[in-house]
């Protein structure tokens, strides 16, 4: 029996576009869109900084100097968060209303400060979770094992009485290894559809 309902954050409840970020600090700063990606890959910046082995200032820092630009924090942060999409892809009333059936609902997601900051402010969606795992809180990203078990302790039950949706399928395949039952998100109604042939209330 499902307990406790898990959610991914990015292409699951928001939408998120790298190439609107990337597009909005080429016109700021009249640099290519196409270079920045291939600038940072290498690097594993943006990995480090949702790990959380790098800090906010010195990843704005770094990040400046890679990009070869001057911004302030306050402007690199509203650049950097301009990939969201301002809809959501799953209703409030969703998480709301498994709250009200007795599920818990928690958030797994691979995220970093300034993002994840960017959406508590701008999706009231989130005031309906219980709990949240944030991989740069956790010091782990999905797919490693410690992101799951972290889940798992914040779930509060077995990690079989656990369902957890992602849009990303090795995220899925690292969720089932740890014991939980996982399906990759397509859209919301397919969601309601597997949520409701396990016997849980939405």
């Amino acid at each position: 029996m499902i307990k406790t309902v898990i959610f991914d954050l990015g292409r699951v409840i928001v939408p998120f576009d790298f190439q609107r970020g990337y597009q909005a600090m080429a016109s700021r700063f009249g640099i290519a869109a196409e270079d920045i990606p291939l600038k940072l890959r290498p690097t594993g910046i943006v990995q480090q900084y949702e790990s959380g082995s790098l800090e906010t200032p010195a990843f704005v820092d770094r990040m400046g100097a890679l990009l070869g630009i001057s911004t302030s924090p306050e402007e690199f942060a509203g650049l950097w968060s301009v990939i969201f999409e301002p809809r959501t892809l799953i209703p409030d009333s969703l998480p709301e209303s498994l709250r009200a059936n007795g599920y818990r609902v928690l958030l797994l997601s691979n995220t970093n400060d300034l993002h994840f900051r960017f959406i508590q402010d701008n999706y009231p969606i989130l005031r309906h979770f219980d709990d949240l795992v944030l991989s740069y809180q956790v010091g782990a990203t999905k797919p490693a094992p410690a992101i799951y078990a972290a889940a798992i302790e914040k779930a509060g039950c077995d990690p079989g009485e656990c369902f957890f949706t992602d849009d990303i399928e090795e995220y899925v395949e690292g969720a089932k290894k740890a014991g939980i039952d996982a399906v990759q998100f397509k859209e919301y109604e397919q969601l309601c559809e597997e949520l409701l042939a396990r016997g849980v209330r939405v």
